[in-house]
């Protein structure tokens, strides 16, 4: 004889799984030990005040073109530990011009005003995000990088800094060398050929 307590859970259970996004199911039975993407320091050169155009795309400050340095997209996904997308995520990224400038009073303003420097993304319902901009430079005391932070409404829930797999400077670079090897495999990632310039994967997992 049929139990009415299990028809009522088996038809609780359907419909919610009927609900769920077309993703969810994949992106969980794919979410196995998901961990953390560790931090690092935000650096003296996040912007004072942030530029005016501050969309994804940093070789167009405005109406300027920049033509400096070897174009890279950078692009990724926002996930949970459970490897849920965080859906409304903002991610900003900002970096050094080819000459190793900053657009930050810090540096001494040298940096090119033709490289925006700084962009952000809010990323929708599969968590992706993507920035068109350098393959980031080496400057005195650094290996190559770009920073990194995201943030969920008034909450900051991660910033970092993304690496260049193979660089030699990796391992003269103190913040990089005070990496576990699990933290050095999460944050340095190759930069490889593409037909509109070099291409980088970075995914995210944040506690959200």
């Amino acid at each position: 004889m049929n139990n009415p307590s299990n028809r009522r859970h088996l038809l609780i259970a359907s419909a919610a799984a009927l609900a769920a996004p077309a993703w969810l199911p994949s992106a969980l039975a794919q979410a196995k030990n998901l961990r953390p993407t560790p931090s690092q320091t935000e650096g003296p050169f996040y912007p004072v005040t942030l530029p005016a155009d501050s969309d994804a795309d940093l070789l167009k400050n405005g109406n300027v073109n920049y033509g400096q340095g070897q174009p890279a997209w950078v692009e990724g996904t926002v996930v949970d530990l459970a490897g849920v997308p965080v859906s409304g995520a903002v991610v900003e990224i900002w970096q050094c011009d080819h000459a190793g400038h900053y657009h930050h009073p810090g540096d001494g303003g040298r940096a090119d005003p033709a490289f925006q420097g700084f962009g952000k993304v809010t990323v929708g319902r599969d968590g992706r995000y993507r920035f068109r901009t350098i393959r980031p430079v080496q400057y005195t005391g650094r290996t190559p990088h770009i920073h990194v932070k995201v943030r969920l409404d008034r909450m900051e829930l991660l910033t970092t800094q993304l690496y260049v797999a193979g660089d030699p400077g990796n391992e003269r670079d103190g913040l990089w060398r005070r990496l576990s090897e699990e933290g050095r495999a999460a944050l340095t990632v190759p930069f490889t050929p593409g037909n509109d310039g070099v291409r980088a994967t970075f995914p995210i997992v944040v506690q959200a």
